[in-house]
């Protein structure tokens, strides 16, 4: 869907301490094969530290910036949108509200967003559907964040297909202006594929109320096992969304691939960022953030918006590029964002 005045505000993120993936190969964490074939050097680690708190700290340097560039108030916010792909405190709980307290502390709605690792552009199109719809505020706070540091997550073996890190991020949409124009946003999902997140699972009881962590590699597994045995998996292609989507919401926003200065992708390690995203889109590594993403991991749905902030806070985008941020989530589906830089970064 096209936009014609809605804008990113302001941007911050909290990415905590890296640990390398090398140390992690002599702690016995990681198998150097597994570490040479991915590409990665190393990932963020925020040991104790809670997801809710890390996005609060995101979120107060997106606003504080939003309120330079836009004079934005805690009055001007009509809604927080809280993305996030794991568990972030105690049953029952909410986090949202906790960002809030901790942020606008204003009575607005505060709501989760679990579009697993898409969270954030599932986030933005809803916050820009809301700022069409209710003339009487002109932002919308989007905050994500994970810290995957449990007993119940291996970081280093839950996938080849990536390394899971913790981190949050945060940005300001708005209507006044903004660092940044968003120019259209849109998904496709394919649900054929669904079972291959599931991987032969039982939906009740949910696997960490009975003490199952979060092994996507486990999943595959049975996969592999199924198709020994004569079972054909889910045959989606997930590239074919990738390729869709971003044809389409490249249309919509009146431009084309090869005005893409830059692509924020989910942090997948090399192999499956190519398979997934940059083949799709016919890009190759040189207009990725590979070199980037290979350095801090993949941070849930946060990726795409810690990269952007990399890319404005850094001077590697100017005012006129143009950025194609695309990412995926559970179920299948491919979501992308293109938005333009409209003013440069300046010291703070």
């Amino acid at each position: 869907m096209r936009f014609d005045d809605v804008y990113l505000a302001g941007i911050g993120t909290y990415l905590p301490p890296t640990m390398s993936t090398e140390q992690a190969v002599q702690e016995s964490w990681y198998d150097r094969a597994d570490r040479d074939a991915s590409g990665m050097a190393a990932v963020m680690v925020a040991g104790e530290l809670p997801a809710p708190e890390m996005a609060a700290r995101a979120a107060r340097v997106a606003l504080a910036r939003a309120a330079l560039t836009t004079g934005h108030a805690p009055d001007d916010f009509g809604a927080l949108l809280h993305s996030d792909s794991f568990h972030q405190g105690p049953d029952g709980w909410s986090a949202p509200h906790y960002v809030l307290r901790e942020t606008l502390e204003r009575p607005i709605t505060a709501i989760e967003v679990r579009q697993g690792c898409l969270g954030m552009i599932a986030g933005l199109e809803m916050a820009a559907h809301r700022l069409i719809a209710d003339r009487g505020k002109d932002a919308v706070l989007l905050t994500a964040a994970d810290n995957f540091s449990t007993p119940l997550v291996n970081r280093w073996r839950a996938s080849r297909m990536f390394l899971l890190a913790d981190g949050a991020a945060a940005t300001v949409v708005s209507r006044r202006g903004g660092f940044a124009r968003v120019l259209a946003v849109g998904s496709v999902s394919d649900s054929s594929m669904e079972e291959l997140h599931r991987g032969g699972e039982e939906l009740f009881p949910p696997g960490i109320t009975v003490g199952r962590g979060l092994n996507f590699e486990e999943r595959s597994d049975y996969w592999r096992r199924q198709w020994a045995q004569g079972i054909a998996p889910p045959m989606g292609h997930f590239g074919d969304c990738v390729a869709e989507v971003a044809e389409r919401t490249l249309a919509e926003a009146g431009t084309s691939m090869e005005k893409i200065v830059k692509v924020c992708h989910t942090g997948f390690a090399r192999g499956a960022l190519g398979a997934m995203f940059l083949d799709p889109l016919g890009i190759d590594l040189d207009r990725s953030m590979w070199e980037f993403t290979r350095t801090v991991g993949h941070a849930g749905a946060g990726d795409l918006f810690i990269q952007l902030e990399h890319l404005w806070t850094s001077g590697a985008v100017a005012p006129g590029d143009r950025v194609l941020l695309v990412g995926s989530a559970p179920g299948m589906e491919a979501g992308c964002a293109v938005i333009e830089i409209t003013t440069p970064f300046e010291e703070e």
